[in-house]
């Protein structure tokens, strides 16, 4: 059993669908010791360090309404060390100039080809920002002019493990920051029919970079989307 079988095989018990008890134990003997771990990317060239409370908020989700084997801890890895390709999941972020090295190009490319998954969030929220320009440049560069497009509506993210209709707003994109528009959609790359990289102008890393405490308040669990991104990640 490969890594990609293994995690789609946890993910489909984890989603509550029907698994062979004996597969479902030859796995776990094989396991490591975690089925997920936050891996936050840094990069030479940007602010790679923010949202810092962000994966605490999301990792807990994830205990919370998954039976996932969640690292309790962020990790944090050089996009220019190979080694980060051997995480499921991978997240960069900034307002600044991205602007891969060798290396840096080389890693990313080579995980997203051979079946990694980068979700990638705009802080600034602005399709005319720096953060944004540098950023679809960079996979332009990578993958050609016309690799990076909308998903669709029905894409199988948005009911990877919640349903969403709509794709939920922030509140940076309804109090004016950035670009002022509310974005109605994300963007992806997909390789051989798989999303690898998953693009954001809509701010979700702010959005969910809040005191744990203040979670009780909200109307509605906001980082619930990230629960369908990760569940994407690791059955696809």
């Amino acid at each position: 059993m490969n890594r990609q079988q293994f995690l789609r095989l946890m993910c489909q018990a984890a989603a509550g669908i029907a698994v062979s008890p004996l597969l479902l134990r030859e796995a776990k003997a094989a396991a490591p010791e975690y089925d997920f771990w936050f891996t936050r990317l840094m990069y030479d060239s940007g602010d790679w360090d923010v949202d810092q409370r962000m994966p605490a908020n999301i990792i807990t989700s994830l205990i919370d309404y998954t039976t996932l084997r969640v690292d309790p801890k962020e990790h944090v890895i050089a996009l220019s060390d190979p080694k980060m390709r051997t995480a499921p999941f991978c997240y960069l972020a900034g307002h600044k100039l991205v602007e891969f090295n060798a290396d840096e190009r080389r890693n990313f490319e080579a995980y997203v080809r051979n079946g990694g998954f980068v979700f990638v969030d705009d802080c600034n929220h602005d399709i005319d920002g720096l953060f944004a320009k540098s950023f679809e440049a960079q996979m332009t560069s990578i993958f050609g002019a016309s690799a990076l497009k909308k998903l669709p509506k029905k894409h199988p993210l948005y009911s990877s493990f919640f349903t969403f209709d709509e794709l939920p707003t922030t509140g940076f994109e309804l109090n004016g920051w950035g670009d002022d528009i509310v974005h109605d959609y994300l963007k992806g790359i997909e390789i051989n029919g798989r999303l690898g990289v998953l693009y954001s102008n809509k701010d979700y890393g702010c959005e969910w970079d809040y005191d744990w405490r203040n979670k009780r308040f909200l109307a509605e669990d906001n980082t619930k989307l990230a629960v369908n991104i990760v569940m994407y990640a690791l059955n696809n």
